[in-house]
Protein backbone atom coordinates (compact mmCIF):
# COMPACT_ATOMS: atom_id res chain seq x y z
CA UNK A 1 0.00 0.00 0.00
CA UNK A 2 1.33 3.60 -0.81
CA UNK A 3 2.48 5.30 2.18
CA UNK A 4 1.17 9.15 3.07
CA UNK A 5 3.55 11.21 0.73
CA UNK A 6 3.61 8.65 -2.07
CA UNK A 7 3.84 10.86 -5.14
CA UNK A 8 6.39 13.72 -4.05
CA UNK A 9 9.78 13.75 -5.39
CA UNK A 10 12.42 15.33 -3.07
CA UNK A 11 15.70 16.59 -4.17
CA UNK A 12 17.69 16.53 -0.93
CA UNK A 13 21.48 18.13 -1.09
CA UNK A 14 21.90 18.01 2.56
CA UNK A 15 24.41 16.13 4.09
CA UNK A 16 25.16 14.78 7.89
CA UNK A 17 22.14 14.84 10.30
CA UNK A 18 19.79 18.30 9.94
CA UNK A 19 18.66 17.96 6.57
CA UNK A 20 19.17 13.66 5.88
CA UNK A 21 17.08 12.72 8.64
CA UNK A 22 14.45 14.87 7.83
CA UNK A 23 14.17 13.90 4.50
CA UNK A 24 14.93 9.92 5.47
CA UNK A 25 11.38 10.91 7.45
CA UNK A 26 9.75 11.61 4.76
CA UNK A 27 11.49 8.41 1.94
CA UNK A 28 10.05 6.11 4.83
CA UNK A 29 6.57 8.15 4.71
CA UNK A 30 6.68 6.88 0.60
CA UNK A 31 8.34 10.31 -0.75
CA UNK A 32 10.71 9.56 -3.59
CA UNK A 33 13.91 11.46 -2.37
CA UNK A 34 16.71 11.90 -4.46
CA UNK A 35 20.15 12.25 -2.67
CA UNK A 36 22.62 14.71 -4.70
CA UNK A 37 25.93 13.58 -3.69
CA UNK A 38 29.46 15.05 -4.53
CA UNK A 39 30.95 12.76 -7.31
CA UNK A 40 34.02 12.59 -5.00
CA UNK A 41 33.33 11.06 -1.93
CA UNK A 42 29.34 12.14 -1.34
CA UNK A 43 28.00 12.77 2.11
CA UNK A 44 30.24 12.94 4.80
CA UNK A 45 28.97 10.57 6.64
CA UNK A 46 29.83 7.66 4.12
CA UNK A 47 33.51 7.72 5.68
CA UNK A 48 32.50 8.79 9.71
CA UNK A 49 33.07 5.86 10.70
CA UNK A 50 34.07 1.91 10.08
CA UNK A 51 32.10 0.86 6.91
CA UNK A 52 30.81 -2.27 5.99
CA UNK A 53 30.36 -2.88 2.30
CA UNK A 54 30.77 0.56 1.22
CA UNK A 55 28.36 2.17 3.95
CA UNK A 56 28.82 3.11 7.49
CA UNK A 57 25.83 3.32 10.35
CA UNK A 58 26.30 6.76 10.43
CA UNK A 59 25.13 6.81 6.70
CA UNK A 60 22.46 4.42 6.79
CA UNK A 61 20.89 5.75 9.55
CA UNK A 62 20.12 9.26 8.38
CA UNK A 63 19.82 7.55 4.56
CA UNK A 64 17.40 4.92 4.58
CA UNK A 65 15.17 5.10 1.39
CA UNK A 66 16.80 7.33 -0.71
CA UNK A 67 18.16 6.99 -4.10
CA UNK A 68 21.81 8.33 -4.25
CA UNK A 69 22.80 10.72 -7.42
CA UNK A 70 26.45 11.55 -7.26
CA UNK A 71 27.54 14.70 -9.60
CA UNK A 72 29.91 17.42 -9.38
CA UNK A 73 28.44 20.35 -8.64
CA UNK A 74 31.41 22.43 -9.87
CA UNK A 75 30.85 22.03 -13.15
CA UNK A 76 28.46 23.87 -15.05
CA UNK A 77 26.34 20.60 -16.73
CA UNK A 78 26.34 19.33 -13.51
CA UNK A 79 24.08 22.16 -11.72
CA UNK A 80 21.91 22.17 -14.80
CA UNK A 81 21.10 18.56 -14.02
CA UNK A 82 20.02 19.30 -10.29
CA UNK A 83 18.08 22.68 -11.84
CA UNK A 84 16.87 19.78 -14.71
CA UNK A 85 15.74 17.55 -11.28
CA UNK A 86 13.49 20.58 -9.68
CA UNK A 87 11.83 20.89 -13.03
CA UNK A 88 10.18 18.22 -11.79
CA UNK A 89 10.56 18.12 -7.93
CA UNK A 90 8.07 18.72 -4.95
CA UNK A 91 10.44 20.02 -2.67
CA UNK A 92 14.34 21.34 -2.60
CA UNK A 93 16.32 20.93 0.60
CA UNK A 94 19.68 22.44 1.07
CA UNK A 95 22.00 22.77 4.36
CA UNK A 96 25.26 24.51 3.14
CA UNK A 97 26.79 27.12 4.82
CA UNK A 98 25.09 30.87 3.95
CA UNK A 99 25.77 32.06 0.62
CA UNK A 100 27.05 28.92 -0.90
CA UNK A 101 24.23 27.54 -2.46
CA UNK A 102 23.69 31.23 -4.19
CA UNK A 103 27.23 30.71 -5.77
CA UNK A 104 26.77 27.18 -6.79
CA UNK A 105 23.60 28.78 -9.09
CA UNK A 106 21.39 27.03 -7.21
CA UNK A 107 19.38 29.80 -4.52
CA UNK A 108 15.80 29.88 -4.01
CA UNK A 109 15.83 32.69 -6.87
CA UNK A 110 16.95 30.59 -9.59
CA UNK A 111 15.42 27.27 -8.61
CA UNK A 112 11.71 28.90 -8.02
CA UNK A 113 11.52 30.84 -11.22
CA UNK A 114 11.55 27.47 -13.12
CA UNK A 115 9.20 25.61 -10.69
CA UNK A 116 6.81 28.19 -8.73
CA UNK A 117 5.45 25.28 -7.17
CA UNK A 118 8.71 24.38 -5.37
CA UNK A 119 8.45 24.00 -2.00
CA UNK A 120 12.63 25.18 -1.18
CA UNK A 121 13.70 24.38 2.08
CA UNK A 122 17.20 26.25 3.48
CA UNK A 123 19.12 25.08 6.81
CA UNK A 124 21.94 26.53 8.41
CA UNK A 125 23.26 26.94 11.53
CA UNK A 126 22.15 30.42 12.75
CA UNK A 127 20.46 31.89 9.97
CA UNK A 128 21.22 33.62 6.37
CA UNK A 129 22.06 37.29 8.11
CA UNK A 130 23.38 37.86 11.80
CA UNK A 131 26.63 37.92 14.07
CA UNK A 132 27.06 34.09 13.77
CA UNK A 133 25.12 33.31 10.74
CA UNK A 134 28.84 32.23 9.21
CA UNK A 135 30.30 30.75 11.80
CA UNK A 136 31.09 27.32 11.41
CA UNK A 137 28.36 25.09 13.63
CA UNK A 138 28.18 21.24 15.18
CA UNK A 139 25.29 20.21 17.46
CA UNK A 140 27.19 20.75 20.98
CA UNK A 141 27.61 24.27 20.08
CA UNK A 142 24.44 24.79 19.18
CA UNK A 143 23.53 22.76 22.70
CA UNK A 144 25.35 25.39 24.49
CA UNK A 145 23.61 28.82 23.37
CA UNK A 146 20.64 27.16 23.55
CA UNK A 147 19.99 26.14 27.03
CA UNK A 148 20.73 22.28 26.70
CA UNK A 149 24.01 22.15 28.32
CA UNK A 150 23.05 24.82 31.05
CA UNK A 151 20.37 22.18 32.27
CA UNK A 152 22.71 18.62 31.84
CA UNK A 153 23.50 19.19 35.64
CA UNK A 154 22.73 16.53 38.47
CA UNK A 155 22.54 18.79 41.44
CA UNK A 156 24.28 16.27 43.16
CA UNK A 157 27.22 16.76 40.76
CA UNK A 158 26.80 20.43 39.95
CA UNK A 159 29.13 19.41 36.54
CA UNK A 160 27.66 21.17 33.29
CA UNK A 161 27.89 18.56 30.18
CA UNK A 162 26.36 17.97 26.80
CA UNK A 163 23.90 16.14 25.82
CA UNK A 164 25.97 12.37 24.40
CA UNK A 165 23.23 12.61 21.35
CA UNK A 166 23.41 15.24 19.12
CA UNK A 167 19.78 16.56 19.93
CA UNK A 168 20.36 20.15 18.28
CA UNK A 169 20.63 18.43 14.93
CA UNK A 170 17.71 16.46 15.28
CA UNK A 171 15.37 17.95 16.64
CA UNK A 172 16.31 20.35 13.49
CA UNK A 173 15.17 17.45 11.28
CA UNK A 174 12.21 16.68 12.82
CA UNK A 175 11.23 20.25 12.58
CA UNK A 176 12.29 20.31 8.68
CA UNK A 177 10.23 17.53 8.12
CA UNK A 178 6.99 18.85 9.60
CA UNK A 179 7.68 22.12 7.67
CA UNK A 180 7.82 20.49 4.48
CA UNK A 181 4.67 19.08 4.61
CA UNK A 182 3.06 21.60 6.44
CA UNK A 183 4.00 23.43 3.31
CA UNK A 184 2.94 20.65 0.77
CA UNK A 185 -0.45 20.56 2.83
CA UNK A 186 -0.52 24.40 2.19
CA UNK A 187 0.11 23.69 -1.85
CA UNK A 188 -2.46 21.53 -1.68
CA UNK A 189 -5.39 23.55 -0.60
CA UNK A 190 -4.22 26.69 -2.57
CA UNK A 191 -3.22 28.95 0.05
CA UNK A 192 0.22 28.78 -1.90
CA UNK A 193 1.97 27.67 -4.60
CA UNK A 194 5.47 26.80 -3.68
CA UNK A 195 7.20 28.76 -1.00
CA UNK A 196 10.82 29.48 0.66
CA UNK A 197 11.14 27.29 4.04
CA UNK A 198 14.05 28.75 6.60
CA UNK A 199 15.29 26.79 9.54
CA UNK A 200 17.92 27.49 11.77
CA UNK A 201 19.31 24.82 14.12
CA UNK A 202 19.74 27.22 16.59
CA UNK A 203 16.12 28.48 16.17
CA UNK A 204 15.06 24.40 16.21
CA UNK A 205 17.02 24.11 19.35
CA UNK A 206 16.00 26.88 21.47
CA UNK A 207 12.32 25.73 20.24
CA UNK A 208 12.94 21.78 21.53
CA UNK A 209 14.46 23.16 24.85
CA UNK A 210 11.51 25.69 25.49
CA UNK A 211 8.57 24.23 26.74
CA UNK A 212 10.28 22.74 29.94
CA UNK A 213 13.75 24.44 30.12
CA UNK A 214 12.61 28.14 30.84
CA UNK A 215 9.93 27.32 33.03
CA UNK A 216 11.47 29.72 35.40
CA UNK A 217 11.85 32.08 32.43
CA UNK A 218 8.53 32.59 30.80
CA UNK A 219 6.19 34.27 33.10
CA UNK A 220 7.87 37.50 33.05
CA UNK A 221 5.39 39.96 35.68
CA UNK A 222 6.69 37.77 38.50
CA UNK A 223 9.28 38.50 40.95
CA UNK A 224 12.69 37.40 40.82
CA UNK A 225 12.41 35.12 43.45
CA UNK A 226 9.37 33.45 42.65
CA UNK A 227 10.76 33.14 39.16
CA UNK A 228 13.78 31.80 40.89
CA UNK A 229 11.85 29.03 42.77
CA UNK A 230 10.35 27.61 39.65
CA UNK A 231 13.29 24.98 39.14
CA UNK A 232 13.24 23.20 35.98
CA UNK A 233 12.60 19.60 35.51
CA UNK A 234 15.80 18.73 34.67
CA UNK A 235 16.75 19.18 38.41
CA UNK A 236 14.22 16.63 39.68
CA UNK A 237 15.78 13.98 36.75
CA UNK A 238 18.54 11.71 38.00
CA UNK A 239 19.95 8.33 37.39
CA UNK A 240 19.25 6.54 40.64
CA UNK A 241 22.19 4.01 41.79
CA UNK A 242 21.02 1.31 43.69
CA UNK A 243 22.87 -0.96 46.73
CA UNK A 244 23.36 -3.02 43.10
CA UNK A 245 22.60 -1.42 39.64
CA UNK A 246 20.73 1.79 38.86
CA UNK A 247 17.28 2.70 37.83
CA UNK A 248 15.28 5.90 36.63
CA UNK A 249 12.25 7.20 38.45
CA UNK A 250 10.48 10.70 38.17
CA UNK A 251 7.67 11.50 40.54
CA UNK A 252 5.48 14.74 39.32
CA UNK A 253 2.42 14.05 42.60
CA UNK A 254 2.05 13.46 45.82
CA UNK A 255 0.74 10.63 45.42
CA UNK A 256 3.75 9.22 42.88
CA UNK A 257 6.06 9.92 45.91
CA UNK A 258 3.78 8.30 48.91
CA UNK A 259 4.22 5.27 46.29
CA UNK A 260 8.42 5.52 46.25
CA UNK A 261 8.31 6.11 50.19
CA UNK A 262 6.14 2.72 50.40
CA UNK A 263 8.21 1.26 47.88
CA UNK A 264 11.21 1.88 50.06
CA UNK A 265 9.26 0.73 53.33
CA UNK A 266 9.32 4.25 54.14
CA UNK A 267 5.69 5.39 54.52
CA UNK A 268 6.78 7.17 57.71
CA UNK A 269 7.89 9.95 55.25
CA UNK A 270 4.53 10.34 53.92
CA UNK A 271 3.31 11.82 57.35
CA UNK A 272 6.39 14.36 57.62
CA UNK A 273 5.22 18.21 56.78
CA UNK A 274 8.68 18.40 55.51
CA UNK A 275 8.23 15.55 52.65
CA UNK A 276 4.47 14.42 52.43
CA UNK A 277 3.33 17.36 49.99
CA UNK A 278 5.16 19.15 47.21
CA UNK A 279 4.79 22.53 48.91
CA UNK A 280 6.36 21.40 52.51
CA UNK A 281 9.29 20.03 49.89
CA UNK A 282 9.59 23.49 48.01
CA UNK A 283 10.51 24.97 51.65
CA UNK A 284 13.89 25.84 51.79
CA UNK A 285 16.10 23.23 52.51
CA UNK A 286 14.05 20.67 52.21
CA UNK A 287 14.35 19.69 48.55
CA UNK A 288 18.25 18.75 49.44
CA UNK A 289 17.27 16.83 52.89
CA UNK A 290 14.86 14.88 51.16
CA UNK A 291 17.30 13.92 48.85
CA UNK A 292 20.02 12.67 51.01
CA UNK A 293 17.55 10.95 52.85
CA UNK A 294 16.49 9.04 49.83
CA UNK A 295 20.02 8.26 48.43
CA UNK A 296 20.77 6.61 52.27
CA UNK A 297 16.97 4.34 51.13
CA UNK A 298 17.87 3.56 47.41
CA UNK A 299 21.59 2.24 48.92
CA UNK A 300 19.99 -0.35 50.87
CA UNK A 301 18.06 -1.94 47.60
CA UNK A 302 18.76 -4.25 44.37
CA UNK A 303 17.65 -2.14 41.49
CA UNK A 304 15.69 -5.23 40.10
CA UNK A 305 13.67 -5.61 43.03
CA UNK A 306 12.95 -1.95 43.89
CA UNK A 307 12.19 -1.49 40.16
CA UNK A 308 9.39 -4.29 40.95
CA UNK A 309 8.03 -2.67 44.26
CA UNK A 310 7.64 0.55 42.83
CA UNK A 311 5.80 -0.26 39.74
CA UNK A 312 3.20 -2.30 42.25
CA UNK A 313 2.97 1.34 43.37
CA UNK A 314 2.61 2.83 40.64
CA UNK A 315 5.59 5.11 40.54
CA UNK A 316 7.17 5.90 37.17
CA UNK A 317 10.11 4.37 36.74
CA UNK A 318 12.06 2.16 34.94
CA UNK A 319 15.44 0.44 33.97
CA UNK A 320 18.81 2.00 33.03
CA UNK A 321 19.12 -0.14 29.38
CA UNK A 322 22.88 -0.41 28.09
CA UNK A 323 22.70 -0.46 24.42
CA UNK A 324 22.73 -4.11 23.92
CA UNK A 325 19.51 -4.81 26.32
CA UNK A 326 17.34 -1.83 24.92
CA UNK A 327 16.89 -4.31 21.96
CA UNK A 328 15.54 -6.91 24.17
CA UNK A 329 13.39 -4.65 26.22
CA UNK A 330 10.01 -6.87 26.61
CA UNK A 331 8.24 -3.02 25.72
CA UNK A 332 10.17 -2.41 23.07
CA UNK A 333 9.94 -5.59 21.28
CA UNK A 334 6.17 -6.34 21.69
CA UNK A 335 6.03 -2.59 19.87
CA UNK A 336 8.17 -4.09 17.22
CA UNK A 337 10.01 -0.90 17.55
CA UNK A 338 13.34 -2.50 16.47
CA UNK A 339 13.49 -3.79 13.03
CA UNK A 340 15.96 -5.98 11.47
CA UNK A 341 17.22 -6.53 7.59
CA UNK A 342 19.38 -7.42 4.89
CA UNK A 343 21.54 -5.09 2.83
CA UNK A 344 22.81 -5.68 -0.64
CA UNK A 345 26.42 -5.28 0.80
CA UNK A 346 26.36 -4.23 4.48
CA UNK A 347 24.56 -7.50 5.39
CA UNK A 348 21.90 -7.45 8.63
CA UNK A 349 21.62 -4.01 9.66
CA UNK A 350 19.53 -3.28 12.52
CA UNK A 351 17.06 0.28 12.86
CA UNK A 352 14.43 1.57 14.93
CA UNK A 353 11.30 1.48 12.88
CA UNK A 354 9.23 4.50 12.10
CA UNK A 355 7.33 5.71 14.84
CA UNK A 356 4.04 6.82 13.54
CA UNK A 357 1.09 4.05 12.83
CA UNK A 358 -1.38 5.31 10.07
CA UNK A 359 -4.24 2.73 9.74
CA UNK A 360 -5.08 4.00 5.91
CA UNK A 361 -1.65 5.17 4.21
CA UNK A 362 0.67 2.85 6.29
CA UNK A 363 4.25 3.66 6.85
CA UNK A 364 6.05 0.98 5.22
CA UNK A 365 10.29 2.06 5.07
CA UNK A 366 12.25 0.90 2.39
CA UNK A 367 14.90 -1.65 3.62
CA UNK A 368 17.56 0.29 1.49
CA UNK A 369 20.40 2.59 1.25
CA UNK A 370 21.95 3.42 -1.64
CA UNK A 371 25.74 3.10 -2.12
CA UNK A 372 27.67 6.14 -3.77
CA UNK A 373 25.85 7.34 -7.12
CA UNK A 374 23.76 4.07 -7.14
CA UNK A 375 21.40 5.43 -9.37
CA UNK A 376 22.67 7.95 -11.42
CA UNK A 377 22.15 6.29 -14.29
CA UNK A 378 18.20 5.98 -13.46
CA UNK A 379 17.93 9.32 -12.66
CA UNK A 380 19.32 10.72 -15.45
CA UNK A 381 17.46 8.40 -17.85
CA UNK A 382 14.10 9.82 -15.88
CA UNK A 383 15.68 13.09 -17.17
CA UNK A 384 15.59 12.27 -20.87
CA UNK A 385 18.79 11.64 -21.19
CA UNK A 386 20.07 8.15 -23.32
CA UNK A 387 23.09 5.93 -22.78
CA UNK A 388 25.43 8.03 -25.52
CA UNK A 389 24.67 11.44 -23.08
CA UNK A 390 25.49 9.36 -19.63
CA UNK A 391 28.46 7.98 -20.73
CA UNK A 392 29.63 11.26 -21.78
CA UNK A 393 28.82 12.81 -18.76
CA UNK A 394 30.71 10.36 -16.95
CA UNK A 395 34.03 10.44 -18.78
CA UNK A 396 34.10 14.08 -18.71
CA UNK A 397 33.71 13.73 -14.39
CA UNK A 398 30.36 15.42 -14.20
CA UNK A 399 28.77 12.22 -12.80
CA UNK A 400 29.88 9.27 -11.19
Amino acid sequence: MAGPLDGYRIVDLTQVVSGPLATMLLADQGADVIKVEPAAGGDLTRIAGIPRGGITPFFLNNNRGKRSFAVDLQTADGVDLVLRLCDGADVFVQNFRPGVIERLGLGADAIMVRNPDLVYVSISGYGATGPYAQRRVYDPIIQGITGHVAVQCNPQIPFRDVHRSIVADKSTAYTVAQAITAALLARERGRARGQFVEIAMVDAALAFFWPDGMMSDTLLDDAPDVRARRVTLANAMNVTTCGTGQLIYFVASDSERHGLFRALRRPDLIDDPRFGTLAGIQEAGNYAALGEILLAEFEKWDADALLARMVAEDVPCGPVNDLESLVTDPQLVHNGAVWEWEHETAGRVRHARPAPRLSATPIDAQPTAALLGQHTDEVLAELGLGPGAIVALRQRGVVA
